[in-house]
């Protein structure tokens, strides 16, 4: 994840973690050779729905997107939206991949890389939806600075948002969960929480799908998950 200087939404410094594991098989790496180059997000210049897919459309970013099943589940259902996925680790990219071939899906666009130096070029008002789901807790206090849940990357969410739009959150962390739900606390005049009750945040929602990641924390670490809504007002 990405540090910030506290309450700067423009720091975009460097990545923190791994960006590669095993070496990737070899159909894996054909597809970051040769499709990832035709629907990589371009390095420079505005990010916008006409120039990512032809015309104007709904657009959503998902933040790190593992292993890309949610992604693609979400792309999947909603086939006339525009999907930006951005995540550092090239293992989690070459499996999204993969299913973005599997299930012929012409609606995403993929960055291998530092998230937020793509939703900065995003124009102000333009998502319709953004996710954050199961990112990196970094439990230790003394790099709480490095959690994306924190003053700088929540402003540049809200900014890129339209008014109505929604921010999907979501973790099995404790630790997280309690720092998340103090930033965006500072929050409130911007983002209104969508909730009806514990139900809300301790069931998944319609349309969110499982992924690894959540059912790994469930069934091995034996976690609670949190789900989290915030639409813009």
């Amino acid at each position: 994840m990405t540090a910030f200087k506290e309450g700067d939404p423009t720091t975009l410094k460097r990545l923190y973690g791994r960006s590669i594991g095993k070496p990737l098989r070899t159909h894996q790496q054909g597809l970051v050779d040769n499709l990832l180059p035709r629907i990589a997000v371009p390095h420079d210049g505005p990010v916008t729905a006409e120039r990512l897919f032809g015309a104007d459309r709904p657009l959503h970013f998902e933040i790190g997107f593992g292993g890309g099943e949610h992604l693609a589940y979400r792309a999947d259902l909603l086939p006339d939206h525009g999907f930006i996925g951005a995540e550092p680790y090239m293992n989690g990219v070459a499996q999204a991949l993969s299913q973005i071939e599997e299930q012929k899906l012409g609606n995403i666009r993929l960055h291998a890389g530092n998230a937020l130096e793509v939703l900065e070029r995003v124009p102000d008002g333009a998502l319709t939806m953004l996710y954050l789901l199961h990112p990196d807790p970094w439990p230790k206090n003394k790099h709480a600075k490095r959690r994306m849940m924190n003053d700088g990357p929540v402003q540049m969410i809200a900014d890129k948002l339209r008014p109505g739009g929604e921010f999907r959150f979501g973790t099995d962390h404790a630790i997280y969960l309690r720092h998340a739900l103090m930033v965006m606390r500072r929050f409130t005049d911007v983002f209104e929480w969508v909730t009806d009750g514990p139900s809300s945040w301790q069931q998944r929602p319609a349309g969110w799908p499982e992924t690894r990641y959540e059912k790994k924390a469930r069934d091995v670490f034996e976690h609670e998950v949190w789900y989290f809504r915030f639409r813009r007002r």
